[in-house]
C-alpha cells in the first residue's frame, strides 16, 4: 500500500456541519469526491458592476426550501464551466470565504447553484477536502446538527 503524500488533519465522514463564518450560516454538508469545486446553495443569483469590481447577488436557505432566506452581496472570484455528473455543463458564479469544519478553519472556493431539489444544501468537493481523509460509514464526526 502506497504511503500518503500528505498528512491528513481530520478524518471526516459523509456528511458534516460546516460553519461560513463570513456568512454567519452553519449548515449540513455532504462530502462528494466527485466534484472539484464545492457548492452552496443559491437563489435569485445575479452579477453586476459596482465601483469597478464585479459582485454576485444571491439568496440562500441553509436548512432547506421551508428555512429562512439569507441575502448576500459578494465580490465574485470567479466563473466557471461545471459539469454534473449527468453530463450537463453549465457556466456557475464562484465565491470565497472561510469554512469552518470542526477545529479546522481554510479558504475555500463555493460555486453557486440551485440545489432546492437536494438533500444538502452544501456539497464539499475535492479541492476544500485536499488534505482530509473520509469515512463514508461513518457522518457527523466533528458535531451533530
Amino acid at each position: 500500500m502506497k504511503s500518503l503524500p500528505y498528512h491528513a488533519q481530520a478524518v471526516i465522514g459523509r456528511r458534516e456541519m460546516v460553519t461560513l463564518p463570513e456568512l454567519g450560516l452553519s449548515l449540513c454538508a455532504k462530502a462528494d469526491t466527485g466534484a472539484r469545486t464545492s457548492s452552496l446553495h443559491a437563489e435569485d443569483i445575479e452579477s453586476f458592476e459596482e465601483h469597478g469590481h464585479v459582485w454576485v447577488s444571491f439568496v440562500t436557505r441553509a436548512g432547506g426550501p421551508g428555512s429562512p432566506a439569507h441575502p448576500f452581496k459578494l465580490h465574485l472570484h470567479d466563473r466557471r464551466r461545471v459539469t454534473s455528473s449527468n453530463g450537463h455543463a453549465e457556466w456557475r458564479y464562484v465565491i470565497r470565504t472561510r469554512l469552518e469544519l470542526g477545529t479546522l478553519s481554510f479558504n475555500a472556493e463555493l460555486t453557486l447553484a440551485d440545489r432546492s431539489n437536494l438533500r444538502h444544501p452544501m456539497l464539499l468537493g475535492r479541492r476544500a477536502m485536499r488534505h482530509l481523509l473520509i469515512a463514508p460509514g461513518q457522518t457527523f464526526l466533528h458535531g451533530e446538527p
